[in-house]
């Protein structure tokens, strides 16, 4: 299984104070993913979520998004966060010398946006030997 979205907005941290905020980013979040989702819902361990979170300046910390994005596909991509055993969350600068020529499609087409957003990737987890 692998699936990709795109989420075509500043994350919000974590951390924020306006949990009204928070909530509507989640909700925003899984409407983004439903749009193209057309698998079932996972029931097992051994999902791997990669993010690449494209950013203007004062970006959010990085950490900081990863839960909030995760809470949200709870009931669409996967039935509980707790089957997620891999994540990787990588922020880079929308502008700058970077070289896209092995990145996915979907990451192009968002850098070719130029607005802040983050890449999503669900697949499942490879054995963890191979990332040491």
């Amino acid at each position: 299984m692998i699936f990709e979205f795109l989420i075509s907005k500043r994350p919000v941290s974590l951390q924020t104070k306006n949990r009204t905020n928070l909530q509507a980013w989640k909700n925003f979040v899984y409407a983004e993913a439903a749009k193209t989702w057309t698998g079932t819902l996972n029931t097992t361990k051994d999902t791997h979520i990669t993010l690449v979170y494209l950013c203007d300046e004062d970006p959010v910390d990085a950490d900081n998004i990863i839960k909030p994005i995760q809470d949200a596909l709870v009931g669409l991509i996967y039935a509980d966060d707790l089957l997620v055993t891999d994540v990787e969350c990588h922020r880079r600068p929308l502008k700058g010398a970077t070289d896209i020529t092995q990145w996915p499609a979907l990451l192009i087409k968002a850098i070719a946006l130029g607005d802040e957003c983050v890449y999503v990737r669900i697949s499942k987890a490879k054995p963890l030997e191979n990332y040491l």
